[in-house]
């Protein structure tokens, strides 16, 4: 079993590089990086410290970055690689971004024309999703791992315990968190229907 230390497990302090995916993406867009913190209203340094791996940038940070570059959030994830009809993610290479007191892992990398958004989300003590409610097309698949994690849908509180899940249409209005008082962990699978929607970004919003 691996030992928790202040919230996240020393397991899952392992973070997917963004700062080579942050130069990818910005050299794919032809954008120096001037032109990039003017757009994402950041300042140099701190774009050259993330693309150098000197510091792990926040939620906030990522969307900044993610909007300016006109991209989803995933695009974090995903890797120069090939993109593949199957898909076999082995533990230990999860594409991984540590955003704070949440850590999403994801289990999809490369999947070519996926509507399916599978993750891990683990979470810290009381971590819970932005103050609007969430609302996106499709629809949304739960697994609790480990911990408790409620959702509220439709005003309609739903406890998950390891082993409980929960399907349901994404435009019901929904929120989730963290109710116990140890890491907790689950499986987020969402399905959009609008290839234009980006659920990611609507679950882990600015602060």
């Amino acid at each position: 079993m691996v030992e928790e230390k202040n919230g996240l497990s020393e397991e899952t302090k392992v973070e997917f590089d963004l700062g080579a995916r942050l130069r990818y993406l910005r050299q794919r867009h032809q954008l120096t990086m001037r032109e990039l913190a003017k757009k994402s209203d950041l300042a140099i340094n701190t774009l050259s410290m993330i693309e150098n791996g000197k510091t792990s940038p926040s939620i906030s940070t990522i969307q900044q970055i993610s909007q300016a570059l006109d991209v989803p959030l995933v695009s974090f994830f995903e890797t120069h690689s090939a993109r593949r009809r199957i898909v076999h993610v082995r533990a230990g290479d999860r594409p991984k971004v540590n955003l704070g007191s949440t850590l999403l892992e994801q289990l999809g990398k490369e999947l070519v024309d996926s509507e399916i958004q599978p993750f891990v989300v683990t979470l810290d003590p009381g971590v819970k999703s932005g103050k609007k409610p969430i609302i996106h097309t499709g629809h949304e698949f739960v697994y609790c791992l480990s911990g408790q994690i409620q959702y509220t849908i439709e005003d309609e509180n739903y406890l998950l315990n390891p082993g409980d899940s929960l399907v349901f249409e994404s435009p019901l209005s929904h929120h989730w968190q963290n109710v116990s008082k140890q890491v907790s962990q689950f499986i987020l699978v969402l399905c959009p229907s609008d290839d234009h929607d980006t659920p990611v970004e609507i679950h882990f919003p600015l602060e």
